[in-house]
Parts: C-alpha cells; sequence; structure tokens
C-alpha cells in the first residue's frame, strides 16, 4: 500500500458503524445457546481466556478481574482442567491442535509451574500436529525470565507484547506505565528465549496523544522490528467501563483520530509492512502476509488468523468457539463459569446455532475480509450455490464503492483494492443480511 493516499475525507465519510466481523452471524445475535455438536474431524484451534490482572489498565474493554491474590491462578486452572474433560467428548476423532492462544486479562499473571501446568493439560486432552502455531498475549510489566522459560517449555512459540503506546504522558494518564527500556528488554528475551514471531499491539485515540506524539511511538517501537503489527483504534465504551471516564476530556477528537491512523498506515507501509487490512500489518515474510498471499487467512475471535477452515474451541470465562456450525460462549461472569462446571455441565450462556444462508454469507464475508478478493466460480464450489447470481443485488450495491476506489468488479470476480483495504469492514457490510436492524439499534463500533 505504499504510496496509495489514505484521503481523510473518506476516512470521514466511511467512519459508520459496522461489525468487526469476527463472526457471522456477529455475536450481537447469540441467544439461548443451541446443543453442542460433533462435526466432522478436522484441525483445531484453541483459545484460552485468562481473566487476571494485578492492576486495571484504564483503556482496557476486555472481560478481566483485577486482583492481586495470585492463588487464584491455579484455582482458575482446575476449572479449566474440568471443562477440558468436558468438551473432549464434542472433538472428533482424528482432529489435531494447530493452533494455541492464550489471551486475557494477563496470561503473564500466571506463575510459571502454571504456565506449564496448561502446556500440560492441552497434550493430556488433544492430539496435536507436528506443527503447533502457539501464541500468547504478553503484559511487558509482568513477564520475567522464569516465565518465559516456562512458556517455551508449554510450547509457546510466538508472542503478543501489549505496547499501546511509549509516550510517558499517555501511559500515566491510562495506568500503564512500561518505559522504552523495559520494552526492549523484553522485546530481547523474547528473540533470545527463542520466539519464532513477535507482535506489538499498539492503540490510537488514545487521552492525550497527538499526531506528533504518536508519531514518535511509530519511530520508537520501528526500530524493534517487530514481526507484526496490531494497531488497534481505541473504544470509549465509559457506560461499560465507568473508569474509562476520568480522561473523557483528554480524548482526540475524530478528525485527530482519523489523523492518526493516517499517520499509521503510511508510517507501517512506508517502513516495508503489508497491510493486511483493518489493524493488522505484517513484514512480507511473516505467516500472516503469506497467509493472505495464498489465500488461508482468516478471522476468528482474536482478530486476523494465518489458518483457514479450522473449528475453534474456546476455554475460560467469557470465551468463544466455533465449531460444527455452532457458535457458543461461556459465562462472562466467574462465578456462572464455575457454577456450571460443579455442576458437571459445559459452562455455556449463550451461542448461535447458523442456517444454512448463514453459512452462504460467512464465506463470502470472510473471503472478502481475508483474501480482498472473491473468485465467483471458487467460491461458487466452495458454498454450492452459485455466487454472481445468489448475491446480484448485493454486487450491484457496489457502485459507491468502486466510484471510491475501493473495489474493483470484474467480470470473474471482486477485487478490493489496496485503498480498500482500509475500508473493508464497509465492504463487506454490504454482503450482510443482518445488519441494517442491528445499525438502527446502535450497536456496533466505528469501522475507523
Amino acid at each position: 500500500m505504499s504510496g496509495v493516499h489514505v484521503n481523510l475525507e473518506q476516512l470521514r465519510k466511511y467512519n459508520q458503524p459496522g461489525p468487526r466481523y469476527t463472526s457471522y452471524p456477529p455475536a450481537t445475535h447469540f441467544t439461548d445457546h443451541p446443543e453442542m455438536a460433533v462435526g466432522a474431524a478436522g484441525p483445531l484451534s484453541l483459545y484460552f481466556h485468562l481473566p487476571f490482572c494485578s492492576t486495571q489498565c484504564l483503556y482496557c474493554g476486555c472481560t478481566n478481574i483485577v486482583t492481586n491474590d495470585l492463588s487464584r491462578g491455579a484455582n482458575y486452572l482446575g476449572y479449566l482442567e474440568k471443562e477440558l474433560a468436558l468438551r473432549a467428548a464434542f472433538v472428533p476423532v482424528g482432529s489435531e491442535v494447530i493452533q494455541v492462544q492464550l489471551g486475557g486479562g494477563t496470561p503473564t499473571f500466571f506463575q510459571p509451574a502454571e504456565i506449564e501446568r496448561i502446556g500440560q493439560l492441552i497434550r493430556d486432552t488433544f492430539p496435536l500436529a507436528e506443527v503447533v502455531e502457539a501464541g500468547v498475549e504478553i503484559d511487558p510489566r509482568s513477564l520475567t525470565k522464569d516465565k518465559l522459560a516456562a512458556l517455551r517449555t508449554a510450547g509457546f512459540n510466538r508472542a503478543s507484547l501489549g505496547v499501546q503506546d511509549t509516550c510517558p504522558e499517555v501511559q500515566q494518564t491510562i495506568a500503564r506505565v512500561q518505559p522504552l527500556e523495559m520494552i526492549a528488554e523484553k522485546t530481547a528475551w523474547l528473540r533470545d528465549g527463542g520466539m519464532e514471531s513477535i507482535n506489538f499491539d499498539l492503540i490510537y485515540g488514545l487521552p492525550n496523544q497527538t499526531v506528533e506524539s504518536f508519531n514518535r511511538t511509530l519511530d520508537e517501537v520501528l526500530t524493534f522490528a517487530p514481526d507484526r503489527f496490531a494497531i488497534y483504534s481505541y473504544a470509549h465504551i465509559p457506560w461499560i467501563k465507568s473508569f474509562q471516564k476520568s480522561y473523557e476530556l483528554l480524548l482526540p477528537d475524530a478528525e485527530m483520530k482519523m489523523r492518526l491512523l493516517q499517520l499509521t498506515i503510511q508510517r507501517l507501509t512506508d517502513a516495508g509492512y503489508v497491510y493486511i487490512g483493518m489493524d493488522h500489518f505484517a513484514k512480507p515474510d511473516d505467516a500472516m502476509a503469506k497467509a493472505l498471499a495464498n489465500g488461508t487467512l482468516q478471522r476468528n475471535f482474536q482478530g486476523y488468523s494465518t489458518l483457514k477452515g479450522v473449528d475453534l474451541h474456546g476455554f475460560g470465562m467469557s470465551a468463544i468457539s466455533h465449531a460444527a456450525g455452532r457458535y457458543h460462549q461461556n459465562h462472562k461472569e466467574l462465578a456462572d463459569y464455575h457454577a456450571d462446571l460443579d455442576a458437571g455441565v459445559l459452562p455455556i450462556a449463550r451461542g448461535y446455532a447458523m442456517t444454512e444462508e448463514d453459512q452462504i454469507r460467512y464465506h463470502a464475508i470472510m473471503r472478502i475480509m481475508c483474501d480482498l478478493y472473491v473468485d465467483y466460480a471458487a467460491v461458487s464450489d466452495e458454498i454450492g450455490v452459485d455466487f454472481s447470481d445468489y448475491f446480484k443485488t448485493d454486487i450491484a450495491s457496489l457502485d459507491d464503492l468502486e466510484v471510491d476506489g475501493l473495489l474493483i468488479r470484474e467480470p470473474t470476480g471482486l477485487r478490493v483494492t489496496p485503498l480498500g483495504r482500509l475500508f473493508v469492514r464497509i465492504i463487506a457490510m454490504r454482503f450482510d443480511a443482518y445488519l441494517q436492524a442491528d445499525q438502527r439499534k446502535g450497536r456496533y463500533s466505528q469501522t475507523v
């Protein structure tokens, strides 16, 4: 995307509410959960939600539990073990784990022996493929060399470092103080410790951020040359996270936030990173950039993933699974999660069974979001219907997006342009049968 001008007027025009398409239909449509089902054998992706944090970062919208009681980690792992045993009955014989992700909360809240226990629980419950992509979210403030060694022993080979912003004033405001020297030290530990891929998480739109301050942050993080960047738009949700009210008057306005996004895209692509789409960037030789090139990129509840056609099983409070055409979300409250497992039942609070049309539209939206190209013939074979006929109304609705240079309609397919990668959610929204009613209810975040 280097050399493509990101037009601020277009950013304003297309900054409208819409789903992130980590599922279809979006999780707002989950209701009372359907029964678990066993599908066909295939590759598995496992996600573990580890909710504990020792302090509350004020920008955070995650489902977490703030505590200094380290004993809660071991107790939580006991419940994860119960859940794994119950879920194993719904995993088809012959399936193998090819991907694992630890998210939170703060996975590095857990002690070394507990981290190793997670790895052992996985190995005891599921067959592992010869090569497993295993990633972990890391708070640099709580990473120790012993925890890193435990992560490597447990099989983790990819790390996502929560950097957010390197400006001291911004860090103070969001209660996430981690000096640049700490980022440098922990990044070196991860590299020396054998992590095969390192991602930096940043956030734009934080309180006290300016174009000048965030440009310095980008200068500083680029010196570490991480393999990937995930640069997220700050979500201000004080009606859910009341502590965010403390800095409302310090937030950048909409115009400033758009300039921050424009700056980010230009700086990272000029530095040689491939713009994957939305908020992800990767070096050309990284697995994510290769997945984009070879058509194996996918989206799930952790964002973009390098592996297509994988059943996702989520464990822990609030975790979401997607397998056998069904979505299931666990209880968001720890007491409810514990109560179900103590009763010997899976701790599922809600879910959704996909209809035939959902399956068809899911494939269409995922190919737009992940491949940035829809080959009508290939996708028709995949979904069992004539794509151009089934979606003729949706395709006809794209005139304005084509005029604005976001996509190109070809006789044999639909191509997202380099500029359109920024607005790929807008394109996917035209194929969403649920969207009109949801937009009226104000359910979604801004797309930019």
